[in-house]
């Protein structure tokens, strides 16, 4: 069966790198009749939610050294949980990878050990610059940020789009947030050109001078960021199991 730690079976829809289209036909027209048909008569009110685009960078959870730019767009449940769409660039061509829950430290506290270890937290990535709301000044995002460096993030990549597979193949992959040590520390080409691309500067005299005031977390959990103590990430692994005969309930 499949693991997210193991590459799939070369197919057509597996690759070796690069950024391949998936396989399949063109669009026709009546397809994109019915798409902007659609567009006009349904609300898409789960959709219309999403308020914010934010880009960063996220590390595999079993091999941190595979690094990706990652695009979220953010839509608020509330003041205290944000769920995230990330898709693997900002053009309309873009695919959908991942999703990111992030909740506060508040919230974080409440859940238990076992599942904490599957969150990072995310203040080293904001005052660091790496994470930004894209075209928006500093100065409106500023609050924003500040909330955010006190969150943790629990991402599931579905598409593993960094070793060119042209479609969703294998288990879900849990992803990791950069950090200010190794192996999390995301590679300085990766930054270089996602700021020449969105018109950001990260650097030591833009972002993280900006950020330097921020106020921090007063604690982050140990139990999230878990590699970072244990030296050790998580992988899935997708067994074949006997399926359950009886309801768990009345």
């Amino acid at each position: 069966m499949s693991s997210s730690d193991q590459n799939p079976a070369p197919t057509p829809a597996s690759g070796t790198g690069g950024t391949a289209p998936p396989p399949g036909r063109p669009t026709t027209v009546s397809s994109q009749a019915i798409d902007m048909g659609a567009q006009v008569l349904q609300p898409l009110k789960p959709v219309r939610q999403m308020k914010q685009h934010a880009c960063s960078f996220a590390l595999y959870a079993h091999d941190m050294h595979r690094q990706l730019e990652v695009h979220h767009f953010v839509s608020r449940l509330n003041q205290d949980v944000l769920q995230c769409a990330v898709y693997d660039s900002d053009k309309p061509s873009a695919r959908l990878i991942g999703v990111e829950y992030i909740v506060s430290d508040k919230i974080f506290e409440d859940l238990p050990p076992e599942e904490q270890r599957l969150w990072h937290s995310h203040a080293y990535e904001v005052k660091a610059g790496l994470w930004t709301d894209v075209g928006v000044p500093e100065m409106l995002q500023t609050s924003e940020m500040a909330r955010m460096a006190k969150t943790y993030g629990k991402f599931w990549c579905t598409w593993q789009v960094d070793r060119g597979d042209r479609l969703p193949l294998g288990a879900p992959a849990l992803m990791m947030s950069p950090q200010a040590v190794e192996p999390g520390r995301v590679r300085a080409e990766l930054v270089r050109a996602r700021d020449e691309r969105c018109k950001v500067d990260s650097s030591a005299r833009g972002l993280k001078a900006q950020r330097v005031e921020m106020d921090e977390p007063e604690w982050i959990n140990p139990n999230a960021d878990y590699w970072r103590l244990h030296g050790k990430g998580f992988a899935v692994d997708v067994t074949a199991t006997e399926m359950k005969q009886h309801a768990p309930f009345p």
